[in-house]
Protein backbone atom coordinates (compact mmCIF):
# COMPACT_ATOMS: atom_id res chain seq x y z
CA UNK A 1 0.00 0.00 0.00
CA UNK A 2 1.28 3.58 -0.66
CA UNK A 3 -0.32 5.96 1.40
CA UNK A 4 -3.20 3.66 2.18
CA UNK A 5 -4.31 2.86 -1.06
CA UNK A 6 -3.27 -0.13 -2.74
CA UNK A 7 -0.96 -0.27 -5.49
CA UNK A 8 -0.72 -2.34 -9.17
CA UNK A 9 2.45 -2.35 -11.29
CA UNK A 10 1.97 -3.39 -15.17
CA UNK A 11 5.12 -4.49 -16.41
CA UNK A 12 4.61 -5.07 -20.32
CA UNK A 13 7.10 -7.86 -20.79
CA UNK A 14 8.23 -9.29 -24.68
CA UNK A 15 11.91 -11.01 -24.82
CA UNK A 16 12.97 -9.93 -21.70
CA UNK A 17 14.14 -13.59 -19.76
CA UNK A 18 17.74 -10.93 -19.03
CA UNK A 19 15.97 -8.20 -17.60
CA UNK A 20 12.69 -8.68 -15.79
CA UNK A 21 14.51 -10.41 -12.95
CA UNK A 22 15.96 -6.95 -12.03
CA UNK A 23 12.22 -5.22 -12.67
CA UNK A 24 11.36 -7.53 -9.88
CA UNK A 25 14.14 -7.48 -7.85
CA UNK A 26 13.83 -3.65 -7.23
CA UNK A 27 10.36 -3.33 -7.40
CA UNK A 28 9.71 -1.06 -3.99
CA UNK A 29 7.68 -2.88 -1.05
CA UNK A 30 4.68 -0.56 -0.98
CA UNK A 31 3.71 -2.26 -4.60
CA UNK A 32 0.83 -4.87 -3.58
CA UNK A 33 0.96 -6.74 -7.31
CA UNK A 34 3.60 -6.88 -9.77
CA UNK A 35 1.24 -7.96 -12.99
CA UNK A 36 3.69 -8.96 -15.91
CA UNK A 37 2.54 -9.28 -18.91
CA UNK A 38 4.19 -11.55 -20.84
CA UNK A 39 3.45 -11.09 -24.71
CA UNK A 40 4.38 -13.86 -26.41
CA UNK A 41 8.12 -14.09 -25.62
CA UNK A 42 9.90 -15.94 -27.69
CA UNK A 43 12.69 -16.24 -24.82
CA UNK A 44 12.54 -17.99 -21.09
CA UNK A 45 10.79 -14.86 -19.59
CA UNK A 46 7.99 -16.50 -18.49
CA UNK A 47 10.14 -19.26 -16.91
CA UNK A 48 12.17 -16.94 -15.42
CA UNK A 49 8.99 -15.22 -13.62
CA UNK A 50 7.99 -18.48 -12.73
CA UNK A 51 10.91 -18.55 -10.45
CA UNK A 52 9.88 -15.52 -9.08
CA UNK A 53 5.91 -16.00 -8.44
CA UNK A 54 7.58 -18.99 -5.97
CA UNK A 55 9.55 -16.32 -3.97
CA UNK A 56 7.55 -13.69 -4.06
CA UNK A 57 3.81 -13.44 -3.62
CA UNK A 58 3.22 -10.50 -5.28
CA UNK A 59 3.43 -11.69 -9.07
CA UNK A 60 1.22 -11.84 -11.42
CA UNK A 61 1.93 -13.73 -14.56
CA UNK A 62 -0.09 -13.56 -17.75
CA UNK A 63 0.56 -14.79 -21.05
CA UNK A 64 -0.55 -13.78 -24.19
CA UNK A 65 -0.80 -16.49 -26.91
CA UNK A 66 -0.37 -14.26 -29.73
CA UNK A 67 2.22 -11.00 -29.61
CA UNK A 68 -0.19 -7.94 -29.48
CA UNK A 69 2.16 -5.26 -28.61
CA UNK A 70 3.17 -2.97 -26.01
CA UNK A 71 -0.15 -1.58 -26.10
CA UNK A 72 -2.11 -4.80 -25.99
CA UNK A 73 0.02 -6.00 -23.12
CA UNK A 74 -0.54 -2.41 -21.03
CA UNK A 75 -4.11 -2.46 -22.02
CA UNK A 76 -4.37 -6.58 -20.14
CA UNK A 77 -2.63 -5.23 -17.18
CA UNK A 78 -4.82 -2.57 -16.70
CA UNK A 79 -7.76 -5.20 -16.91
CA UNK A 80 -6.31 -7.14 -14.33
CA UNK A 81 -5.62 -4.27 -12.45
CA UNK A 82 -9.14 -2.62 -12.80
CA UNK A 83 -11.18 -6.19 -12.05
CA UNK A 84 -9.48 -6.43 -9.04
CA UNK A 85 -10.14 -2.82 -7.56
CA UNK A 86 -6.62 -1.21 -7.66
CA UNK A 87 -6.60 2.22 -6.53
CA UNK A 88 -3.70 3.16 -8.64
CA UNK A 89 -1.96 1.04 -11.66
CA UNK A 90 1.81 2.42 -12.98
CA UNK A 91 3.31 0.72 -15.95
CA UNK A 92 6.98 -0.20 -15.63
CA UNK A 93 9.06 -1.55 -18.79
CA UNK A 94 10.30 -4.92 -18.75
CA UNK A 95 13.74 -3.81 -19.77
CA UNK A 96 14.42 -1.72 -16.49
CA UNK A 97 14.42 1.59 -18.12
CA UNK A 98 12.39 3.11 -15.60
CA UNK A 99 14.12 4.02 -12.22
CA UNK A 100 12.06 2.62 -9.25
CA UNK A 101 13.22 5.45 -7.04
CA UNK A 102 11.07 7.78 -9.13
CA UNK A 103 7.66 5.93 -8.35
CA UNK A 104 7.03 8.11 -5.28
CA UNK A 105 6.62 11.14 -7.19
CA UNK A 106 4.37 9.93 -9.83
CA UNK A 107 2.13 8.24 -7.29
CA UNK A 108 2.15 11.30 -5.31
CA UNK A 109 -0.34 13.80 -7.54
CA UNK A 110 -2.94 10.99 -8.20
CA UNK A 111 -3.25 9.02 -4.45
CA UNK A 112 -3.81 12.40 -3.47
CA UNK A 113 -6.67 12.85 -5.27
CA UNK A 114 -5.08 15.63 -7.58
CA UNK A 115 -5.02 14.14 -11.13
CA UNK A 116 -6.36 10.99 -12.68
CA UNK A 117 -2.67 10.31 -14.53
CA UNK A 118 0.78 11.23 -14.38
CA UNK A 119 3.11 10.79 -16.77
CA UNK A 120 7.16 10.65 -16.56
CA UNK A 121 8.79 13.91 -18.27
CA UNK A 122 12.15 12.70 -18.85
CA UNK A 123 13.18 16.16 -20.79
CA UNK A 124 12.78 17.89 -17.37
CA UNK A 125 15.96 16.53 -15.86
CA UNK A 126 18.80 18.85 -18.33
CA UNK A 127 20.42 15.47 -18.88
CA UNK A 128 18.22 14.16 -21.34
CA UNK A 129 19.95 15.64 -24.31
CA UNK A 130 22.78 13.87 -23.28
CA UNK A 131 21.42 10.91 -22.29
CA UNK A 132 18.52 9.98 -24.58
CA UNK A 133 20.10 9.20 -28.50
CA UNK A 134 19.73 12.40 -30.85
CA UNK A 135 17.17 10.25 -33.32
CA UNK A 136 14.73 9.19 -30.70
CA UNK A 137 15.03 12.79 -29.03
CA UNK A 138 14.19 14.84 -32.07
CA UNK A 139 11.52 12.12 -33.12
CA UNK A 140 9.79 12.40 -29.45
CA UNK A 141 9.96 16.21 -29.66
CA UNK A 142 8.05 16.14 -32.94
CA UNK A 143 5.41 13.51 -31.41
CA UNK A 144 4.97 15.45 -28.25
CA UNK A 145 4.24 18.52 -30.15
CA UNK A 146 1.36 16.54 -32.63
CA UNK A 147 0.46 14.78 -29.28
CA UNK A 148 -0.34 18.38 -28.22
CA UNK A 149 -2.58 19.12 -30.86
CA UNK A 150 -4.59 16.00 -30.93
CA UNK A 151 -4.81 15.10 -27.38
CA UNK A 152 -5.64 18.66 -26.21
CA UNK A 153 -3.03 18.66 -23.03
CA UNK A 154 -1.16 21.40 -24.58
CA UNK A 155 0.68 21.26 -20.80
CA UNK A 156 2.68 18.01 -21.10
CA UNK A 157 5.84 16.50 -22.79
CA UNK A 158 7.76 13.62 -23.76
CA UNK A 159 4.56 12.07 -24.90
CA UNK A 160 6.50 8.70 -25.91
CA UNK A 161 7.47 7.89 -21.85
CA UNK A 162 5.74 4.85 -20.71
CA UNK A 163 6.03 5.49 -16.99
CA UNK A 164 2.41 6.23 -15.97
CA UNK A 165 0.30 6.32 -13.03
CA UNK A 166 -3.92 6.24 -13.21
CA UNK A 167 -6.44 6.29 -10.92
CA UNK A 168 -9.17 4.00 -10.10
CA UNK A 169 -12.04 6.15 -11.70
CA UNK A 170 -9.79 6.63 -15.01
CA UNK A 171 -9.16 2.78 -15.00
CA UNK A 172 -12.64 2.08 -14.65
CA UNK A 173 -14.30 4.37 -17.69
CA UNK A 174 -11.78 3.57 -20.69
CA UNK A 175 -12.60 0.99 -22.84
CA UNK A 176 -9.17 -1.08 -22.53
CA UNK A 177 -10.41 -2.75 -25.80
CA UNK A 178 -10.95 -0.20 -27.80
CA UNK A 179 -6.69 1.22 -26.95
CA UNK A 180 -4.42 1.39 -29.94
CA UNK A 181 -2.05 -1.62 -29.25
CA UNK A 182 1.52 -0.56 -30.70
CA UNK A 183 4.05 1.83 -29.73
CA UNK A 184 1.21 4.56 -29.62
CA UNK A 185 -0.46 3.64 -27.11
CA UNK A 186 0.69 6.73 -24.72
CA UNK A 187 -0.96 8.81 -27.61
CA UNK A 188 -3.67 7.00 -27.50
CA UNK A 189 -4.84 6.94 -23.98
CA UNK A 190 -4.15 10.88 -24.02
CA UNK A 191 -6.30 11.65 -26.23
CA UNK A 192 -9.16 9.34 -24.73
CA UNK A 193 -8.75 10.61 -21.22
CA UNK A 194 -9.09 13.84 -22.56
CA UNK A 195 -12.54 13.49 -24.13
CA UNK A 196 -13.68 12.42 -20.36
CA UNK A 197 -12.10 15.42 -19.48
CA UNK A 198 -9.25 13.50 -17.08
CA UNK A 199 -6.94 15.40 -15.31
CA UNK A 200 -2.84 14.68 -16.19
CA UNK A 201 0.38 16.02 -15.13
CA UNK A 202 3.92 15.66 -16.14
CA UNK A 203 6.39 14.80 -13.51
CA UNK A 204 10.22 14.77 -13.63
CA UNK A 205 11.98 11.21 -13.96
CA UNK A 206 14.87 10.27 -15.17
CA UNK A 207 16.30 9.30 -17.95
CA UNK A 208 17.72 5.68 -18.11
CA UNK A 209 19.71 4.03 -20.82
CA UNK A 210 22.48 1.48 -21.30
CA UNK A 211 21.26 -0.97 -18.90
CA UNK A 212 21.31 -4.11 -20.73
CA UNK A 213 18.06 -3.33 -22.41
CA UNK A 214 17.95 -4.39 -26.07
CA UNK A 215 15.28 -1.25 -28.21
CA UNK A 216 13.55 -2.73 -30.74
CA UNK A 217 12.04 0.49 -31.58
CA UNK A 218 12.49 1.33 -35.54
CA UNK A 219 11.73 5.38 -34.55
CA UNK A 220 11.97 5.94 -38.50
CA UNK A 221 9.10 3.42 -39.08
CA UNK A 222 7.26 4.40 -35.93
CA UNK A 223 7.20 8.47 -36.13
CA UNK A 224 5.13 8.29 -39.32
CA UNK A 225 2.86 5.38 -37.99
CA UNK A 226 2.34 8.11 -34.90
CA UNK A 227 1.74 10.59 -36.50
CA UNK A 228 -1.06 9.00 -38.84
CA UNK A 229 -2.51 7.78 -35.67
CA UNK A 230 -2.42 11.49 -34.38
CA UNK A 231 -3.96 12.43 -37.34
CA UNK A 232 -7.13 10.62 -36.81
CA UNK A 233 -7.19 10.66 -33.40
CA UNK A 234 -7.26 14.59 -33.57
CA UNK A 235 -10.65 14.36 -35.84
CA UNK A 236 -12.20 12.06 -33.57
CA UNK A 237 -11.64 14.16 -30.70
CA UNK A 238 -12.93 17.24 -32.65
CA UNK A 239 -15.67 14.91 -33.63
CA UNK A 240 -16.66 13.17 -30.06
CA UNK A 241 -16.23 16.55 -27.77
CA UNK A 242 -16.70 19.25 -30.04
CA UNK A 243 -19.61 18.03 -31.98
CA UNK A 244 -21.07 14.67 -30.71
CA UNK A 245 -21.25 15.48 -26.90
CA UNK A 246 -20.54 19.70 -27.08
CA UNK A 247 -20.00 22.06 -29.31
CA UNK A 248 -17.34 24.86 -29.38
CA UNK A 249 -16.91 27.33 -32.31
CA UNK A 250 -13.20 26.39 -32.86
CA UNK A 251 -14.29 23.41 -34.84
CA UNK A 252 -15.26 26.83 -37.62
CA UNK A 253 -11.72 28.16 -37.16
CA UNK A 254 -10.15 24.79 -37.59
CA UNK A 255 -12.44 23.82 -40.53
CA UNK A 256 -11.49 27.40 -42.18
CA UNK A 257 -8.03 27.02 -41.54
CA UNK A 258 -7.18 23.62 -43.22
CA UNK A 259 -9.32 24.73 -46.47
CA UNK A 260 -7.61 28.01 -46.53
CA UNK A 261 -4.09 26.33 -45.80
CA UNK A 262 -5.31 23.97 -48.81
CA UNK A 263 -6.17 27.01 -51.23
CA UNK A 264 -3.02 28.63 -50.54
CA UNK A 265 -1.51 25.47 -51.63
CA UNK A 266 -2.79 25.60 -54.49
CA UNK A 267 -2.27 29.23 -55.66
CA UNK A 268 1.75 28.56 -54.48
CA UNK A 269 2.11 25.80 -57.17
CA UNK A 270 0.14 27.96 -59.59
CA UNK A 271 2.08 30.84 -58.95
CA UNK A 272 5.70 28.91 -59.07
CA UNK A 273 4.20 27.87 -62.29
CA UNK A 274 3.52 30.29 -64.11
CA UNK A 275 6.63 32.62 -63.10
CA UNK A 276 8.63 29.52 -64.93
CA UNK A 277 6.50 29.95 -67.80
CA UNK A 278 5.70 33.44 -68.12
CA UNK A 279 8.64 34.76 -66.50
CA UNK A 280 7.22 36.63 -63.92
CA UNK A 281 4.53 36.33 -61.49
CA UNK A 282 1.17 37.37 -61.82
CA UNK A 283 0.24 40.43 -59.30
CA UNK A 284 -3.43 39.00 -58.28
CA UNK A 285 -2.15 35.40 -57.98
CA UNK A 286 0.50 36.65 -55.67
CA UNK A 287 -1.89 38.47 -53.63
CA UNK A 288 -4.65 35.81 -53.41
CA UNK A 289 -1.53 33.18 -51.87
CA UNK A 290 -0.63 35.36 -49.71
CA UNK A 291 -4.07 36.08 -48.10
CA UNK A 292 -4.98 32.22 -47.98
CA UNK A 293 -2.01 31.39 -46.63
CA UNK A 294 -1.92 34.72 -43.47
CA UNK A 295 -5.85 34.14 -42.97
CA UNK A 296 -5.45 30.37 -42.79
CA UNK A 297 -2.08 30.46 -40.52
CA UNK A 298 -4.57 32.63 -37.88
CA UNK A 299 -7.67 30.55 -38.19
CA UNK A 300 -5.32 27.67 -37.13
CA UNK A 301 -3.80 29.48 -34.23
CA UNK A 302 -7.26 31.22 -33.21
CA UNK A 303 -8.65 27.25 -33.20
CA UNK A 304 -5.72 26.09 -30.84
CA UNK A 305 -6.19 29.06 -28.58
CA UNK A 306 -9.50 28.12 -27.65
CA UNK A 307 -8.73 24.42 -27.53
CA UNK A 308 -6.19 25.71 -25.13
CA UNK A 309 -8.87 27.52 -22.81
CA UNK A 310 -11.36 25.03 -23.27
CA UNK A 311 -8.74 22.47 -21.70
CA UNK A 312 -6.53 24.54 -19.01
CA UNK A 313 -8.18 23.79 -15.87
CA UNK A 314 -6.69 19.73 -16.69
CA UNK A 315 -3.61 20.07 -14.86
Amino acid sequence: MYRGKSVAAVVPSYNEETQIGKVIETMPAFVDHIVIVNDASRDRTAAVVEEYQKHDGRVVLINHEVNQGVGGAIATGYKWARDRGADVAVVMAGDGQMAPEDLPNLLDPVVSGEVDYSKGNRLFTGEAFKEIPKVRYFGNAALSFLTKIASGYWHIADSQTGYTAISKKALQTIDWDQMYKRYGQPNDLLVRLNLYRFKVRDVPVKPVYNVGEISRLKVRKVLFTISWLLVKLFLWRMKEKYIVRDFHPLIFFYMLGFVLFGLSGVLFIRLIYLWITLGFAPELTAIAWMFSFGLGLQCLFFAMWFDMEYNKDLK
